[in-house]
């Protein structure tokens, strides 16, 4: 197979116009206008809203090319298109190759004919999105996003495109993804499958393949597996009526594990194509080898929900994801590098691709693979009520499964196929099912949980299917239960239950749960100028797309903490609001390992500089609640639940190996003053929750004192304090907090600046930063008990003196925020 990229500098232009401008392939009209100095940047203030036109116009792209002598000599040439966003036509030296209307296929078109020696020009002509859907929608309205351009789910292209409550309405318009020629002799690969058989400590790696040929030859498909270590494995077999099964046994495994339960050693698996014994088409898989079930068994409770991994019941720990960026164009390995490899550093295990994006790069999964983070993949359906009933939609959608199951099965990281977000949700709870939408009810029951789920087995029997987030797989019946299934649990932030209200929930896993913050003051810099930086100004309330959301914000702060002196301990505060309601919920559930299978919260990260429910901000800055989940989803979990007088120790193992330590507990005065103090050894036994120490402090606790005492536990070992969860009897607006004069010894370490942070007070939510620099310590808004000390560190920034850091270092806490 001969390759002749077509990505690069193109042309575009609206249609209508007369003059081209250039274009960036991949790429779309509003990144091009952008770079064109057309537009404004939508993410910048309001301009979003003036860059509305371009979505509801019509646009071209084109590039005049040589076809490479040794291409238009093979006897076949393709053009693969891996993905147009969305509604295209498609032009070869003005003949019609072929129309694309789903952004979520790759399309490929046989071009031999019509190719030419010399200049060559390739047009692709795309639809306006915006004027489709509503077109579609006034031939039947369809329930949906209220915060969305209506319609959109008439249209093959992420949701989100056309808003959201976290992310703005602008419908990318482009060739989203890579472009080419491709020509092959003889015959070319089709579907490849890759399954695995494990038994007795052995795997087999079974591998299938069909091909499409033209030309008779003798056809043969050769595997390599390369293991971890360098050694080599190859099998071979002859294609009959165009298919051929090879096997490879591996009789020393090496095992893939995910996050803080083991090490991802991938397997390079390259399946080539013989034709009269010369290799024509090879590809390249990375494989890692394990056993994966959603197991689900009848126990005291009702009926489990969670992830086993080579036989292990695995607690899924992480976050929902969505685009990192409103045009997906600009998202950069690097950038998911960073994102991923910032969840698996903070011990996350999961990562939910939410049914309102698309179907990720494969750099992404690439990524989960080699960091050991679990993929739950939703469909690419969220919110809304689809067409069903439409046979060409239908027939579109089945292509769109088929492409994307046989694209993902062979990973490692995949965990599950989960046919849509809260649609089921949206039908017995919503106000969709009414007299005028039988038919659309019907036609969903028939999808999701027919027709989906057999095109999903027929492709990969080896995942299970779940027909919707949340279900508990009774159709339209119970979509959230303490019994069975996964829940979405909202009544902390939009019905402004407290915290605490998380504790009621008993899920059996917890697909979604969240609450929003403001991201960081230089983030909230990038689309605000100084005099916009209050909760209810109007460029503050249009990067908000929750409807009310400032306000929610306003209502928790007021009930947690003192109005705050600035801005910028406003901003602060939302964060540790974040990370608190995550802390409470996530602890309940951890504490309850054995009935409860995961957490995993709503949101990791952003697609433009908003406020919203996300851990980390778009530019890439954690949030107070993103070096918390580094502490929240430690292997080995401290934690305490309080209630009034009354306080809880419990410590949670999710290694498979007993955890030997000691816990310490004291009763304590702000100034450190300890009124009651314990300790007991511990053997945490594994992948269990393990009770220390229920204590009552009636005793020591009274309406006069209250306000000023603290409960401080530790977890000990080897002589190490290796976690510190602190517990107050009051609102922290409340508490009686006293000056913790922090103070910092700084030293280098290499390339590393480490920060000794002390207080002569217990100090609440420790802040630490270098103004001027963006860098991510080991730790950070931790609490710091009086008279201790702790030691984080950071990359030291580049060209910085230990000087510079001293000058540039900032401390806060609580107490500094009234």
């Amino acid at each position: 197979m001969m390759s002749q990229s077509l990505s690069g500098a193109w042309q575009f232009r609206q249609v209508g116009e007369s003059a081209w401008l250039p274009a960036s392939v991949p790429g779309g009209a509003h990144t091009d206008l952008m770079a064109a100095g057309r537009i404004p940047d939508p993410f910048v203030g309001d301009n979003e809203r003036r860059v509305q036109w371009v979505a509801e116009g019509d646009w071209e792209y084109r590039r005049a090319f040589v076809a490479a002598p040794e291409l238009l000599a093979e006897p076949r040439v393709l053009l693969l298109c891996d993905g147009l966003d969305t509604l295209a036509e498609l032009w070869l030296n003005g003949q019609l190759v072929g129309q694309a209307e789903n952004m979520f296929r790759q399309h490929r078109w046989d071009v031999t004919a019509l190719l030419r020696a010399g200049e060559n020009e390739l047009l692709v002509r795309f639809r306006s999105p915006v004027r489709y859907v509503a077109e579609r929608e006034r031939a039947r309205r369809l329930p949906g996003v209220g915060e969305a351009i209506p319609g959109g789910q008439h249209l093959r292209k992420a949701p989100s495109h056309f808003g959201w409550d976290w992310g703005p309405q602008l419908p990318a318009i482009g060739i989203w993804k890579d472009i080419r020629l491709e020509g092959h002799r003889h015959a070319r690969l089709d579907d490849v499958s890759l399954r695995q058989q494990h038994d007795g400590g052995r795997v087999t790696l079974r591998v299938a393949a069909s091909v499409e040929s033209w030309e008779p030859a003798a056809l043969d498909l050769r595997v390599s597996v390369a293991a971890p270590d360098g050694g080599r494995q190859s099998a071979q077999a002859a294609f009959v009526s165009g298919r051929a099964a090879a096997a490879i046994e591996i009789a020393q495994p090496q095992l893939w594990w995910p996050n803080g339960y083991g090490a991802q050693p991938l397997y390079q698996v390259d399946i080539t194509l013989h034709a009269d014994g010369a290799p024509i088409e090879t590809r390249r898989y990375q494989v890692g080898l394990r056993t994966l079930e959603l197991r689900q068994q009848a126990d005291g409770w009702g009926r489990s929900f969670g992830f086993v991994v080579n036989g292990v019941p695995i607690f899924a720990k992480g976050a929902n994801w969505i685009p990192s960026d409103s045009f997906p164009t600009r998202i950069t390995d690097r950038q998911l590098a960073d994102l991923i490899g910032s969840a698996a550093a903070c011990n996350h295990n999961m990562l939910r691709v939410w049914g309102g994006g698309y179907y990720e790069f494969e750099s992404f999964y690439d990524l989960c693979d080699r960091y050991g983070l679990l993929v739950w993949q939703d469909f690419m359906f969220s919110c809304s009520v689809y067409p069903m009933g439409d046979e060409a939609f239908l027939s579109n959608v089945r292509a769109e499964v088929a492409e994307n199951v046989r694209r993902l099965r062979h990973r490692a990281c995949l965990a599950l196929w989960c046919g849509n977000n809260e649609m089921e949700q949206g039908w017995a709870q919503w106000g969709w099912d009414r007299p005028d939408t039988q038919d659309l009810k019907a036609e969903y029951v028939r999808f999701f949980h027919q027709l989906l789920p057999a095109w999903v087995r027929a492709d990969d029997p080896d995942h299970d299917y779940w027909p919707s987030s949340p279900s508990s797989n009774l159709p339209l019946e119970v979509p959230q239960s303490d019994a069975a299934g996964d829940t979405h649990l909202w009544t902390v932030w939009h019905a402004l239950k407290p915290f605490e209200e998380y504790r009621a929930h008993l899920s059996r896993f917890v697909s979604e749960f969240g609450f929003q913050s403001l991201p960081a003051l230089p983030t909230i810099a990038t689309y605000a100028e100084p005099a916009d930086w209050n909760m209810t100004s109007y460029v503050m309330e249009h990067h908000q797309r929750n409807r009310g959301g400032n306000g929610r914000i306003i209502a928790y702060m007021t009930d947690h903490f003192r109005l705050p002196n600035s801005f910028d301990s406003l901003v602060y505060l939302t964060q540790l609001l974040q990370a608190e309601a995550m802390r409470v919920g996530i602890e309940h559930w951890r504490r309850l390992r054995e009935r409860c299978g995961g957490a995993l919260y709503w949101q990791l990260n952003d697609c433009w500089p908003v406020a919203s429910w996300s851990s980390i901000d778009y530019y890439g800055r954690w949030k107070a609640l993103q070096y918390a989940t580094r502490r929240m989803y430690a292997p080995i979990l401290l934690s305490v639940e309080d209630a009034g007088d009354q306080a809880g120790i419990y410590v949670t193992n999710d290694t498979t190996a007993t955890w030997d330590g000691e816990v310490r507990w004291s009763l304590q005065t702000m100034a450190g003053e300890r009124l009651l103090a314990g300790e007991a050894p511990l053997a945490a036994a594994p992948l269990a929750t393990t009770a220390v120490r229920q204590l009552d402090l009636a005793a020591y606790l009274s309406d006069g004192n209250r306000r000023g005492r603290a409960l401080v536990c530790e977890l000990w070992q080897a002589g190490a304090r290796r976690a510190t969860s602190v517990v107050a009897f009051a609102p922290h607006k409340h508490v009686e907090l006293l000056d913790p004069a922090l103070a910092a010894e700084l030293q280098t370490d290499g390339s590393r600046l480490v920060v000794h942070v002390s207080g002569r007070a217990l100090a609440r939510f420790v802040e630490v930063g270098l103004e001027g620099a963006d860098v991510r310590f080991s730790d950070n808004y931790f609490d710091l008990p009086a008279g201790e000390t702790v030691a984080i560190a950071c990359p030291l920034p580049e060209g910085w003196s230990l000087e510079q850091a001293r000058d540039a270092l900032g401390l806060r806490s609580l107490f500094d925020t009234y």
